[in-house]
């Protein structure tokens, strides 16, 4: 099992494009493995689209991966979708790691536009079938119940075949939709227990369809931060997981504490079977960000990906 680190931001929280490069750049620069862009369409909250984020990573970065975390499926036509990923994974060499989902029940996306909720899972289905199809070179004559396409082809097609197609989600549609269709499973806000449960049900369900899905290929998340759960920051962070879920405590869902605390958290994750991993520094503004993930690269990084030893308790 491969072991890597990547990185995500829930928001965009620099002053301006500048500062997002410099990040990327530090990324780039210090091994971290793969860059992380949250799908949301509306909102006051400054984010990034993502899939025009991938394209600029794709020609403004030589080595890092990136991915979406993760596109909502029902709200982008499949075909759009399947050839915005085709193209960004041939300019980039083969370096888009794309995840998808159905979107969650308090999306606010839904009640901007909306799409019927009630049918999301089944509009991804039929999408991420059709998506597979098309990835593969085939000529698409199709009629279902949500989308027709006649002798639809896209080219150039992706560099990676099969082009990786990971889910995200934890419901019994989500499992049976990564055990059936997928080839990996991306974890949101999910606990160590709760992957385990997941990564269980989703090997159970692959043996059941007569397919395997890779034991590199189950990915977790979850928040960090150097420093101490007294921080204004993470009070605050912890506040907003208690309005949200109030039956939740928020210390299962992100870590505060030196680098031997984090690679605990992260060797917990391993243990129930994640081995990809989408971390979240807990910082206001630019400078902590970049604080946050210089302590990350230099302190956490290298131990789990395994150039260093950890250092003895």
């Amino acid at each position: 099992m491969s072991v890597k680190i990547g990185l995500g931001l829930a928001n965009f929280p620099f002053e301006d494009r500048r500062g997002f490069w410099r990040w990327i750049e530090r990324c780039e620069d210090g091994d971290i493995d793969s860059i992380w862009q949250t799908d949301r369409l509306v909102g006051s909250q400054p984010f990034l689209e993502s899939m025009t984020t991938m394209a600029a990573l794709a020609g403004g970065t030589e080595r890092l991966k990136f991915g979406m975390n993760v596109v909502v499926v029902p709200f982008r036509d499949p075909l759009v979708l399947a050839k915005e990923c085709a193209t960004i994974d041939f300019l980039s060499g083969g370096r888009l790691l794309p995840a998808f989902g159905v979107g969650g029940a308090l999306a606010p996306e839904f009640r901007a536009t909306s799409r019927p909720m009630a049918r999301r899972g089944a509009l991804a289905d039929e999408a991420l079938s059709l998506m597979v199809r098309l990835w593969a070179g085939e000529s698409v004559s199709y009629e279902g119940a949500h989308y027709r396409y006649a002798e639809a082809r896209i080219a150039p097609l992706p560099v990676q075949r099969p082009l990786p197609l990971w889910i995200g989600g934890d419901s019994k549609a989500a499992i049976r939709r990564t055990a059936t269709i997928g080839t990996g499973w991306l974890g949101g806000l999910h606990n160590p227990s709760q992957v385990a449960r997941v990564v269980r049900g989703i090997q159970e369900a692959a043996v059941e369809a007569g397919r395997t899905i890779d034991a590199d290929h189950y990915g977790a998340a979850f928040a960090y931060r150097f420093g101490s759960r007294d921080d204004a920051v993470v009070e605050r962070v912890a506040a907003g997981f208690r309005r949200r879920l109030p039956d939740v405590d928020p210390a299962d869902y992100f870590v505060v504490g030196d680098a031997a605390t984090i690679q605990a958290r992260v060797a917990e994750y391993v243990a129930a079977g994640a081995s990809k991993f989408v971390l979240r520094p807990i910082a206001e503004g630019e400078d902590e960000i970049m604080a946050q993930t210089q302590r990350l690269i230099e302190e956490v990084v290298p131990v789990v990906h395994g150039r260093v030893a950890a250092p003895a308790p």
